[in-house]
């Protein structure tokens, strides 16, 4: 199959610099000065890129993709070449560590300008140098698990020269030619980058500084090793989490103050609320008349009154160290959040703006009108769920865009519905599932087995046996929304191969048993109960197997799926709810847990194990006594709580499918307008523990066009 192949590069070959190939977090300025007053850039690179022009921010990317493939971006740069001399730069860092936002492949840039049909400049050939970007340190502490490095800064008052002024001298790094693999078209759109200014400052007070008996700590400082890559503590320039937890918080003010022109006194703070969670790079417009240290800490809610930069277990902390002068300070990466505490160390500041570059999906390419609801609470709700939907849809689906950034399965099959119903195409799932189908194989996890996320990878071997599942429950689906058959095809070896797999550990009567790895059901006490028969698992396995038969006309697969069926029917349902788990006995029988979950009993409906027909009391108690009230009402106490994800989820999906849309609309009032109110987003969980910006949460979408656009 093509896979949209990129033969657009006229001259340009990829490069990096010698002898840096290996090196974890190493940053690169790449630089060209052109006379032109129209053309378009072309780039690639290994992980992510920062493109200015004269200074102004143009683009960032790219789009991405599996190991050994890169998208190449295209952008218009008219409207940037503005004088007679142009300084085109590009910003990119070469991570070098295993994580869950890109893969850890070949560092390099690949970039070239092009005015009309004329390659004007071109890395590798002429007129694109490199200098190392030294301002920002290489040697910090991971931002989180799944993500790369923290962001710190060194910056002297000519520190943006090289990036604004042509004649500029700079002495540029010995660049050699690297090989990273197949170059691919984009296929998805771009950002339009967006500014948001904060709206209000709430809180200000000053800052003291002290040394404390413990200090935050994760598996992503205290875990390095050869598997688990980054800088150890002994190796840190700045220890960011430390620097931060040594700060003392000394509250004067609170209120909602403007948040412009802020100046901040010499050890002080200022508490800044964008006005709902968002996500893209920090930016900020500071001036000081002598040496300070600015920092930024940020989170999507309020603890104690600030933002917890570490409650999310990330460090959510960037740094500048500036001497005197005036900044437009940046990140290279983005992030997620509502609230920023800006601190000024040593000097004060002038905090001429605070605001965020957003790297969303590009509202313009929504099509879909928004439903008349007549519902003030349902209006915000399905605006809280877009503005979820654009901030982890970028190049893939991801999961949360904080935390991790990463293109998880099963997340995917919710947000692949949004896509479809706000847009009417499937741009970004092809390049989703297309990622899961490019490499030849998969580093780390058994043969035939699909990683849990991806592009990312996994040292540690960890997978989810049950995610790979939800790859061709969604890939049914795909199919149907697209008519994409080439696509489907294409994934034919890879979906047989992954049944080849599951089919290892079926017992003697079909069942999958004692799966291996991290077996995940959902968020809730059912990820309790997953050996050694899981029938969420089972259930999900059966309608695997139907949607296989489906998609390929595999007869045999659709008689296993029937037999597996009954074969759950018979051994899970105890009379009045489904059992969520079998365990062997001494002499090797499976005997039932007797523990049965809310999650379970919607498992059982959503793969049509069960049925409103087939157990109409289990559905009328599913459909009248649980909800989100249930936590008030106590019914049936012994039975433990889903949680939202994806529990909550699937029950809505059921009932909307049933038809039964007051439900709908009754359980979505229920579980999201507290989410609306205070982060205009939607949860990873039914409470602020873990990511407050989750994309499978925008399938709220879905239901209400479903139900308000018929």
């Amino acid at each position: 199959m093509n896979f949209a192949e990129y033969n657009g590069f006229i001259e340009a070959v990829p490069v990096w610099q010698a002898d840096k190939a290996d090196e974890m977090n190493h940053t690169l300025l790449f630089r060209s000065v052109v006379k032109n007053k129209t053309g378009i850039i072309k780039i690639a690179c290994g992980c992510c890129y920062r493109l200015c022009v004269n200074g102004k921010f143009a683009a960032s990317g790219p789009a991405r993709a599996a190991h050994g493939f890169y998208r190449v971006d295209e952008i218009c740069l008219d409207e940037y070449l503005t004088e007679e001399k142009n300084v085109i730069t590009i910003l990119t860092a070469g991570y070098n560590v295993n994580n869950f936002e890109y893969v850890e492949g070949v560092q390099f840039l690949c970039a070239e300008f092009v005015s009309g049909t004329e390659c004007i400049s071109a890395t590798g050939v002429y007129n694109f140098d490199a200098v190392e970007y030294t301002q920002k340190l290489k040697y910090t502490q991971r931002y989180s698990f799944q993500r790369t490095f923290s962001e710190v800064y060194r910056y002297t008052a000519d520190y943006n020269r090289t990036e604004t002024d042509a004649d500029a001298e700079i002495t540029p790094v010995e660049l050699t030619e690297v090989f990273p693999g197949k170059l691919l078209q984009r296929c998805v759109p771009y950002p339009d980058y967006e500014i948001d200014l904060a709206k209000s400052i709430l809180s200000a007070g000053d800052i003291g500084k002290s040394e404390k008996t413990e200090y935050y700590t994760d598996r992503s400082i205290s875990n390095i090793s050869p598997i688990f890559k980054g800088y150890t503590v002994d190796e840190l320039e700045y220890f960011s989490s430390n620097e931060y937890g040594k700060l003392d918080f000394y509250e004067k003010a609170s209120g909602n103050f403007e948040a412009s022109g802020a100046k901040l006194k010499r050890d002080s703070y200022a508490v800044f609320d964008m006005g709902a969670e968002l996500t893209g790079f920090i930016e900020l417009k500071v001036r000081c008349s002598e040496k300070t240290t600015i920092i930024v800490g940020f989170d999507e809610i309020l603890t104690d009154g600030r933002a917890d930069p570490f409650r999310l277990k990330t460090c959510s902390v960037v740094v500048w160290e500036l001497d005197a002068g005036e900044y437009d300070l940046f990140t290279l990466e983005p992030y997620s959040y509502r609230y920023i505490n800006v601190i000024s160390l040593g000097a004060d500041a002038y905090i001429d703006e605070v605001s965020l570059r957003r790297y969303e999906f590009n509202r313009g390419k929504i099509t879909a009108q928004k439903p008349e609801m007549n519902d003030p609470v349902l209006d915000k709700i399905y605006d809280a769920a877009v503005s979820t939907f654009c901030q982890n849809t970028l190049d893939i689906y991801m999961d949360c865009p904080s935390r991790e950034r990463a293109g998880w399965l099963c997340d995917s099959f919710f947000t692949s519905r949004v896509e479809y119903a706000l847009t009417g195409k499937t741009a970004v799932e092809r390049n989703f599932i297309e990622n899961f189908i490019l490499p030849e194989k998969f580093g780390f996890i058994p043969e035939g087995m699909l990683p849990m996320c991806y592009p990312s990878d996994h040292n540690d071997t960890k997978y989810i046996p049950n995610w790979a599942m939800w790859f061709v429950v969604e890939l049914e689906e795909y199919l149907q929304r697209s008519s994409d058959r080439a696509l489907v095809d294409a994934c034919r070896d890879r979906v047989y191969a992954l049944i080849g797999f599951l089919k290892t550990f079926e017992n003697n009567e079909g069942l999958l048993s004692k799966l291996e790895s991290w077996v995940f059901i959902e968020w809730s006490e059912s990820n309790k109960l997953t050996q050694d028969i899981s029938f969420p698992s089972n259930m999900l396995y059966c309608k695997f197997k139907r949607c296989i038969a489906k998609l390929y006309g595999d007869e045999k697969l659709s008689k296993e799926a029937d037999e597996l069926a009954e074969t759950i029917r018979n051994y899970s349902f105890m009379g009045d709810f489904f059992c969520d788990n079998a365990v062997y006995d001494a002499s090797g029988e499976p005997v039932l847990s007797g523990k049965c979950t809310e999650s379970c009993q919607y498992y059982a409906f959503f793969t049509d194990i069960a049925t409103p027909e087939l157990y109409p009391e289990l559905w009328d108690t599913l459909v009248n006594d649980f909800g989100p009230e249930r936590k008030e009402t106590r019914k049936w106490e012994r039975i433990p709580f889903a949680n939202a994800f994806i529990g909550n989820y699937l029950r809505l999906e059921l009932l909307y499918r049933y038809g039964l849309y007051d439900k709908v609309t009754e359980n979505i009032r229920g579980y999201f307008e507290m989410m609306a109110d205070k982060t205009g987003t939607l949860w990873e969980n039914d409470t602020t523990c873990a990511s407050c910006n989750h994309g499978f949460a925008s399938h709220v979408i879905y239901w209400l066009c479903g139900i308000y656009n018929k």
